[in-house]
């Protein structure tokens, strides 16, 4: 398997630290709000990922962070005059409640900042000794002129990196450059105590103590949205290297935007569809779809339009599949004839060119195609005007399932549907309680369409399947 490594900038051949095993970090959300769309694309590629490499016989140990402390989430708690702690859990919730209708499994470990502030500490303590960090009027900061690699992940010299990076002087760096580890604690705010005072960590530190925690150093794989090579991902390697003297990472991935009318998709330009809204419209399974039709390193457009293609496309893979199974039950109990022990000697090559695909920097559009191709040819092979043998049915029902489990588009019962029409559900009672009956009475009509029927009781919402 080859992978494109940010930090080489090039195809690189895998091959774990530890044979048979990849480590494995995933930058996640800062919880003070329900994820966007582009948000959604590197929770999905990666969770791909993470099925292809256990699908090939590693075992993963894949951890993915939550921001629970940050200026945005002290915000938006106080204008609701909760604790920020509240304001949080209650959007970590919500995150798993999407992440699981999109068919995400859950990390071997969700770490958050908040419970992880000792190693945090630890961290900044070891930058200190090794003459990386400093302490000044309002906080500790990293000395980005004292790590010679500092620029090497987005291969710009440092004037050009000042240039982008929004940087403000500040009396309190010694460089503009240099960024904050440990944040003195303002008046009413959440904070620690440590070593330099009472205070609350940086956003960079945290992912920094949170997947050496987890993952040791080195580690395998690092990935996240293209966004997060500069600064964060950039100032996590200066740091983490800079307090071990140990490489960081062997391999950084990172997906493409998505953008709506060719401008980045984020919350900060306000120019962003949640994933429940999008999921009220056209389901989860369409975003997943939508997301894995496309190599991760592309750039998407969204819109309404290529959403409702992805969901066609879907559901031609899920009829398919239903006609496989039903085949399985209702085919004909003979021995399959010529023809048919051909093509069931036929679906290794289908095999071989799907995992081709992915061998190939994770391409899993080439990988979808050949999963539409096998199909396009098992519809053929059984639809020859005899009833089709259970040996056949059984035979593509299986190598269906095969690929297909790598990318986790086709809903099953086992397969995170309930968790759909849960969030489906949320939603729902989101947009009542906003008294925004039409788009209520939409999500409720879909749900119907899914064969799911809502009842409001006084005791709650109720659903079952007809």
């Amino acid at each position: 398997m080859k992978l494109f490594n940010t930090l080489t900038m090039q195809k690189e051949e895998f091959v774990p630290i530890e044979p048979g095993k990849v480590r494995m970090y995933s930058c996640g959300p800062t919880v003070y709000n329900y994820i966007h769309i582009g948000n959604a694309r590197p929770m999905i590629v990666f969770d791909a990922l993470r099925r292809y490499l256990e699908y090939s016989g590693c075992e993963v140990t894949f951890v993915q962070n939550f921001t629970d402390i940050d200026d945005k989430i002290i915000s938006a708690a106080e204008s609701e005059g909760i604790p920020s702690s509240r304001y949080a859990e209650r959007f970590i919730s919500e995150y798993f409640t999407d992440a699981r209708a999109l068919g995400v499994r859950d990390a071997t470990v969700h770490p958050r900042a908040t419970e992880n502030i000792a190693e945090i500490i630890a961290t900044i303590g070891a930058l200190m000794d090794r003459g990386y960090a400093y302490q000044s009027e309002g906080g500790v900061y990293f000395r980005t002129d004292k790590f010679d690699g500092y620029g090497k992940l987005s291969h710009q010299p440092r004037e050009r990196l000042l240039a982008g990076a929004r940087v403000e002087a500040s009396e309190a760096k010694m460089n503009a450059m240099d960024f904050a580890l440990w944040k003195t604690a303002k008046p009413g705010e959440p904070s620690w105590e440590s070593p330099w005072g009472a205070g609350r960590p940086g956003w960079h530190i945290e992912c920094s103590a949170m997947s050496c925690k987890y993952l040791g150093q080195p580690f395998d794989i690092h990935c996240g949205g293209q966004d997060l090579i500069f600064p964060h991902h950039e100032n996590e390697i200066a740091q983490s290297e800079g307090a071990s003297g140990r490489p960081f990472v062997r391999y950084w991935l990172h997906n493409g935007f998505i953008s709506i009318d060719s401008k980045k998709m984020s919350k900060s330009l306000g120019n962003f569809f949640t994933v429940r809204e999008a999921a009220a419209e056209y389901g989860y399974g369409s975003i997943r779809m939508f997301i894995l039709m496309s190599h991760y390193r592309s750039p998407l457009n969204y819109s309404g339009d290529i959403l409702e293609q992805a969901g066609n496309a879907l559901a031609r893979l899920e009829t398919a599949r239903e006609h496989y199974e039903f085949l399985t039950e209702s085919g004909s109990g003979g021995d399959p004839d010529a023809s048919e022990r051909e093509f069931i000697d036929s679906l290794g090559k289908y095999r071989e060119r799907f995992t081709d695909a992915l061998d190939d920097d994770f391409n899993t559009a080439d990988a979808m195609a050949v999963l539409f191709e096998l199909v396009r040819d098992g519809n053929t092979a059984t639809s020859s005007g005899r009833a089709p043998s259970k040996a056949l049915a059984r035979a593509l029902l299986a190598a269906f399932d095969e690929l297909e489990g790598v990318l986790g588009v086709v809903r099953r019962s086992n397969r995170g549907g309930d968790a759909e029409i849960e969030a489906m559900i949320a939603a729902r009672q989101e947009a009542r309680a906003a008294k925004n009956w039409t788009e209520a009475d939409k999500i409720r009509d879909r749900l119907k369409d899914m064969g799911v029927v809502v009842e409001d009781t006084p005791s709650g919402v109720k659903w079952k399947k007809s």
